[in-house]
């Protein structure tokens, strides 16, 4: 229970959890944005190999 009340109370803890839940941000925006462009990516590769097969 101290850990808590000094992690919400205090600048530094604040402060932490102000650092993790940026750090948990921008992984969970990275995450995001690589697996979408990865899904593009092998869509656009997909689409590539169809028109030269068929040319």
């Amino acid at each position: 229970m101290t850990a808590w009340h000094v992690l919400f109370s205090t600048d530094v803890g604040l402060m932490s959890v102000i650092g993790l839940s940026i750090m948990l941000g921008m992984g969970a925006f990275y995450l995001r944005y690589f697996l979408k462009h990865i899904k593009e990516d092998g869509e656009r590769a997909a689409a590539l190999a169809e028109a030269a097969r068929k040319s």
